[in-house]
């Protein structure tokens, strides 16, 4: 349980850990002002049982129980309000920390990590720790507080009660033991089930529309209705197991209750405790344990709280690239890949290119699906460090750059294109947030999509929808491209930029991209061959190799699978180019 308090408090930060440390200190002052609700009652008592209650008696303990109270309610108020900000202040910056350190974890983190699992941990695993997390850790600490001050006012009072009371509580927190043991058991079976939950409802929500075309909704949802079943069956499981723990628990506090109890009278009955001494300690006995009771109700809890740092810290522990570089502008614009290898897992996909991209010039990758024309793009931009080899940016090597200046440099339109919950106008200037509605529209003209956005209810501040749910996708990849201009990096890599638009502005868009050509340094890769055509330089890759290069003259002269490919349509159903 300490290590857990330990893990938790570290994994909060300095801040909002000197916030739950104050907390705590506040929670001290709680149990102790609680515990004055003992001395208030015993003068009481005293005068009652001394047949002599007097004006005095009940002024001191009027006095003593309002000061109890009043005392009671303003660390509450004090410890309450710390808490709700570190807690909410831990989700905020943890979030935040999260997201930051996804930006420089390598592309194939997000390969092996599922959408559902990253949703899960930045907004289900945080919000825990926000909402419920802070409040089983204080109410956890608030028990075993009251309960070490009430148990050190028993033993000033009477030492065989105590000893009593310290056997109680030594009883108590070895159930809790093994409370916590079981739940180290049953947590992570739950956490599974959660996260699968979470993976199976998006990716049911993502393909709606090929679930609803193959009448795959209600009960032939097989994956989802299994996942909800056993998300089901982990909670049941999770509920049978720790009830009857609690329950012992909570049985032994109340037994210990009855036991100092009784004991307490039977000291009293053969005269070796005073009537006063034996109804304090009655008292103060339940106190304590109704303190520490409340406390083992949410002991169960601390399991899933630890399980969600662990998860979050999952994420933070991964190793980013090296991103500690210098802040570097090159001198030129200049691209060289020199003999670079690189694989997925055992898998070559890269196998020793090597090709010189000059600034300002347009370049075109071609070759079939699977080829590893994606790869080198994203090994350019660093999405990945290479396995062997070197890739270089005006003559630096990527890597001497740090992420940021490094990024700088280039404006990516991919072929899955995604746009925020937010106005068009917002979505184009994304890389550049303070430019002025006259370059956003300029970006707009050149992308060819101004004159669609103009038709939409409030133009250029027409809010779309998440992920640009409300547009088509030709209409997506335009803004995207506008999105790419309007960032004017000098360096553009577009990855099938072209796939989702429509013949009508098809042409327009090649005149576009064509003429940024004469300022930008142009990385494609496209289907079609009005994309292709017109590039300085051709790349042809087929497994991992430049098998081909040169202009579309050339290429057309050598013979081999370029040839091949623009002679033969109908083997454009297999070609990525």
């Amino acid at each position: 349980m300490i290590q857990i308090f330990r893990r938790f408090f570290n994994f909060c930060g300095e801040i909002n850990k000197r916030k739950f440390t104050k907390s705590i200190f506040l929670g001290v002052l709680k149990a102790m002002f609680e515990a004055l609700k003992i001395p208030a009652i015993a003068v009481t008592l005293q005068g009652v049982l001394s047949g002599n209650l007097t004006v005095q008696h009940i002024l001191l303990s009027f006095g003593i129980m309002l000061l109890s109270i009043a005392g009671n309610a303003f660390a509450n108020y004090c410890s309450t309000m710390l808490q709700c900000e570190a807690g909410y202040g831990t989700c905020a910056d943890k979030r935040i920390e999260i997201a930051e350190h996804l930006k420089y974890l390598p592309m194939g983190y997000f390969n092996q990590n599922s959408l559902g699992y990253i949703t899960s941990v930045a907004t289900n695993s945080m919000e825990a720790l926000a909402d419920v997390a802070t409040r089983v850790v204080m109410m956890v600490t608030q028990g075993i507080l009251t309960t070490v001050v009430v148990a050190l006012m028993i033993l000033y009072f009477d030492l065989r009660i105590g000893g009593i009371s310290v056997i109680g509580v030594l009883l108590f927190f070895a159930v809790n033991s093994y409370l916590q043991k079981k739940a180290k058991t049953v947590a992570p079976v739950k956490d599974a089930s959660d996260r699968k939950l979470v993976e199976k409802v998006l990716e049911y929500i993502q393909g709606i529309a090929e679930v609803k075309s193959y009448n795959l909704t209600g009960e032939k949802s097989k994956a989802l209705n299994q996942a909800i079943d056993e998300n089901t069956a982990a909670n049941i499981k999770s509920e049978i197991t720790f009830v009857p723990i609690m329950f012992l628990q909570s049985l032994i506090a109340k037994l210990i209750g009855v036991v100092i109890a009784g004991v307490s009278v039977a000291f009293y009955l053969n005269g070796t405790m005073e009537l006063l001494n034996a109804v304090v300690m009655i008292i103060a006995a339940f106190i304590l344990f109704g303190a520490l009771d409340s406390a083992g109700s949410y002991s169960a809890l601390l399991r899933n709280v630890d399980l969600n740092v662990s998860k979050a810290n999952s994420v933070l522990d991964m190793p980013t690239m090296d991103i500690d570089g210098k802040d570097i502008t090159p001198d030129s614009y200049d691209i060289d890949v020199e003999n670079v290898e690189f694989s997925y897992d055992k898998r070559k996909t890269i196998d020793g290119i090597s090709v010189h991209i000059p600034q300002k010039t347009s370049t075109a990758i071609v070759g079939p699906s699977g080829g590893g024309k994606t790869t080198l793009c994203h090994l350019i931009a660093r999405f990945w460090d290479v396995d062997k080899g070197c890739v270089s940016l005006g003559g630096v090597d990527v890597k001497e750059y740090s992420m940021d200046s490094l990024m700088r440099n280039f404006s990516f339109v991919f072929q899955s294109v995604y746009l925020f919950q937010d106005t068009i106008a917002n979505n184009i200037r994304f890389g550049q947030p303070d430019a002025p509605m006259e370059k956003v529209i300029e970006a707009a003209k050149k992308a060819c999509c101004h004159d669609f956005i103009m038709a939409l209810p409030d133009g250029y501040e027409t809010i779309i929808g998440e992920g640009g749910a409300n547009l088509s996708g030709g209409e997506k990849q335009r803004i995207s491209i506008a999105r790419a201009i309007m960032k004017d990096a000098p360096i553009v890599i577009l990855d099938e930029a072209t796939a989702n638009v429509d013949p009508e502005s098809e042409q327009e868009l090649t005149n576009a991209i064509e003429a940024l050509t004469k300022e930008k340094t142009i990385i494609m890769i496209a289907h079609r061959l009005k994309t292709v055509r017109h590039a300085d330089n051709i790349l042809v890759i087929d497994g991992g190799k430049i098998v081909q290069s040169g202009t579309h003259e050339q290429l057309m002269q050598q013979g081999g699978i370029y040839r091949r490919f623009v002679e033969s349509r109908e083997l454009a159903v297999g070609w990525k180019v």
